[in-house]
């Protein structure tokens, strides 16, 4: 039977789909080898996550880099962001959350960290600290938020974001109350190090056309404001 790093690979139909799941021996973050091993339609890893907070946290996001590359990946350079699976995943989270009576944030994360892959994908998590890692219950809706990731689409709106803090709270409430779907979004505290090439490069590494950007006109400070508006009126 098929094996990686000496574990079983397991496969599966899902949603009419041959989906794999494997482990890797290895910090996630620095799995870039991967893009040289798979070329799949979609790559979602899943992942404990960790804040000094600790809040308990189911979130989604874009894994890359949009400067140096602190944790893994490419410097400057940004996964491919599906952004119809990352809003298929956030719905999943918020609604079994809800339905189960779970005490969990369910967010939006910035696109950061490594690998930066030239396929689609995708991190669904688990946090923010050892008590919520053992956690099976919200550990099982992870799990269907995965699965979830690669169920049929809904028509939406897909968007770039950019500005306000790591969690952004506004556009998590856009993109489980109406059609738009966020790919890359770039925080605040990143903006001082981005430029025009890396918000071009976050909209043309997004699987799906991107329609519009969403700027949290208040998250992002003064000074950048008008590298942005210059950046986007290319």
């Amino acid at each position: 039977s098929e094996t990686f790093h000496n574990n079983p690979v397991y496969t599966k139909t899902l949603h009419n789909k041959e989906t794999k799941l494997f482990f890797v021996n290895t910090e996630i973050v620095d799995t870039q080898f991967l893009g040289d091993l798979f070329k799949p339609n979609l790559l979602v890893f899943l992942s404990r996550h960790s804040s000094a907070k600790g809040i308990p946290t189911l979130s989604v996001h874009t894994p890359g880099n949009l400067s140096e590359a602190k944790f893994g990946g490419k410097p400057g350079k940004v996964s491919v962001s599906p952004a119809g699976a990352m809003k298929n995943a956030l719905h999943e989270m918020a609604k079994l959350a809800n339905e189960r009576e779970l005490n969990y944030e369910v967010s939006y994360e910035c696109t950061h960290h490594g690998p930066s892959l030239d396929t689609p994908t995708m991190f669904v998590e688990l946090g923010s600290s050892p008590k919520q890692w053992k956690d099976t219950k919200a550990a099982e809706v992870v799990a269907h938020a995965a699965v979830a990731t690669i169920s049929t689409q809904s028509s939406c709106s897909v968007v770039l974001g950019i500005g306000g803090p790591h969690y952004n709270k506004k556009f998590t409430k856009m993109a489980l109350s109406d059609q738009r779907a966020f790919g890359h979004m770039i925080p605040k505290y990143a903006l001082s190090e981005v430029n025009a090439e890396i918000i071009r490069q976050c909209i043309e590494r997004t699987l799906e056309p991107v329609d519009s950007v969403v700027l949290d006109w208040k998250g992002i400070k003064g000074e950048h404001k008008p590298k942005i508006i210059a950046a986007l009126d290319v």
